[in-house]
């Protein structure tokens, strides 16, 4: 199962995740979009999901303590144990055996994360 994850400022607009998830390789084959819980419902995030079909999968902050991402944020990893929310929120959506096949991209704006994972959940 192909999962992007994304992180995202409060108000970052569709456009914005959009624009995150094009740059890392954007939504083809996608099963679904993962972000932190409390996030889950975005309007943003809902807007993209809505228009790309998929569903969202809220993961909780707790289950990213410890995922080793391929790209590092030093605010991240101090407040969520890991590197980067898009990176360990695909890998955590993405189930047993996931592995990072697009590391964390940047939407132009800044305001938005994406990468992808693809593991084993289904």
């Amino acid at each position: 199962m192909k999962v992007a994850g994304v992180g995202f400022r409060h108000d970052a607009s569709a456009a914005s995740l959009r624009d995150a998830l094009d740059a890392a390789g954007g939504a083809g084959g996608l099963a679904a979009i993962a972000t932190l819980n409390d996030k889950a419902d975005a309007p943003a995030l809902t807007s993209l999901a809505r228009e790309l079909g998929l569903p969202i999968c809220g993961v909780p902050a707790v289950m990213l303590a410890g995922i080793e991402t391929a790209t590092q944020s030093e605010l991240i990893d101090v407040r969520f144990g890991t590197g980067s929310i898009a990176e360990a929120t695909a890998l955590a959506a993405a189930g047993r055996g996931a592995r990072l096949i697009a590391a964390r991209a940047i939407s132009q704006d800044r305001m938005a994360t994406a990468a992808i994972a693809e593991g084993d959940r289904e």
